[in-house]
């Protein structure tokens, strides 16, 4: 009787010697990363009465399937790091190093050097370090060509002087700094007005939009870091932050303000961008459903009171940022109001 052909990994979908080579160009660009687990000296702590830890997770969501169809993976690295640094800095934390969860059911060594590299892009525009991560080959869970990337990072703040939103009062301003785009969230709605209910070629120029469809969805998530590190240099008295992500503004604004106050927003004190006037129209799509899935060209928010007006719009300028003054803070029972008019 034959002897049956032994099996191997390879047999099974798995290809130890592509997750060797990738293990090779990680050590290659981070030498430190590849034990089993991240090793990370904490900063000096002198002025700091209670040290606390920051933690926070995210991925970047069905922005992924824009990126497979273009078989561009440089951008979505970024995006990674941005989603959990942001996050991080609402309370007024340092963040300080970051690690990734890259499953897929086929390692491509190409696609995963580039998401890679974007992720190192994105760490260091978020001044965190690359901790680390996992690499998970796993066929039959995940189709060849499909793949998922998660997020995880630390962050370092005072609990003596944690920003929480716990300050805030009415008479209070609300600041805006513009976002780059659709950053990662409300991809699934963009998808199915734009490439399936309007049938548009992601290879094709938008004269509205001055690029390729596939290029201004895939710009990647502003990093708002470096505006947050020269607002504390600064020493303006931020009262709260809102990284506004999915639920858009009233949605994110509304988990920073106490019980007794309202947030009042309007809309016509920045300019909408060309790629949510393109989403609207489209659909069509009601405005208010835009409101609630999209940022609509505010990536992130700030609460601080009127006599910071001046100080807090000069430092977000020197730091590279767009600033509105786009609303106020009333009284109220803790919700957000948009007006339009």
């Amino acid at each position: 009787m034959a002897r049956k052909k032994a099996i191997t990994y390879a047999d099974a979908g798995v290809d130890i010697s592509a997750a060797d080579e990738f293990v090779d160009y990680i050590r290659s660009k981070r030498p430190a990363i590849g034990g089993f687990s991240g090793l990370f000296r904490l900063p000096t702590l002198r002025g700091m009465k209670r040290p606390m830890l920051v933690g926070s997770t995210d991925g970047v969501g069905t922005k992924l399937l824009i990126a497979k169809a273009l078989r561009r993976f440089d951008t979505i690295g970024i995006d990674l790091v941005a989603m959990v640094a942001n996050d991080l800095i609402t309370c007024g934390a340092k963040p300080l190093f970051f690690l990734d969860y890259f499953a897929t059911g086929k390692l491509q060594l190409d696609e995963a050097k580039a998401i890679f590299d974007g992720i190192l892009a994105g760490c260091e525009e978020a001044r965190m370090e690359m901790l680390g991560g996992e690499t998970a080959e796993l066929p039959g869970l995940y189709a060849r060509g499909d793949f998922d990337l998660a997020g995880f990072g630390v962050g370092l703040v005072d609990g003596s002087s944690v920003i929480d939103g716990s300050k805030i009062k009415p008479g209070d301003l609300v600041f805006g700094f513009e976002s780059s785009g659709l950053h990662s969230n409300g991809f699934s709605l963009a998808r199915k007005v734009l490439l399936e209910q309007a049938a548009m070629k992601l290879t094709t120029s938008v004269r509205e939009l001055g690029a390729p469809l596939g290029d201004v969805l895939l710009t990647p998530t502003r990093i708002y870091v470096s505006l947050v590190e020269a607002l504390r240099t600064a020493r303006v008295a931020v009262k709260a932050y809102a990284h506004i992500t999915g639920g858009g503004i009233p949605g994110n604004l509304c988990r920073v303000l106490p019980k007794n106050v309202d947030a009042v927003v309007y809309k016509k004190r920045w300019e909408t961008p060309p790629i949510f006037k393109l989403i609207q129209r489209c659909g069509p799509v009601e405005y208010e459903e835009m409101l609630a899935t999209f940022n609509m060209g505010i990536g992130f928010m700030a609460v601080a009171a009127e006599r910071e007006q001046g100080r807090l719009i000069r430092v977000a300028q020197r730091a590279g940022e767009r600033v509105h003054v786009v609303g106020e803070i009333v009284k109220g029972t803790g919700k957000v109001r948009v007006e339009y008019s």
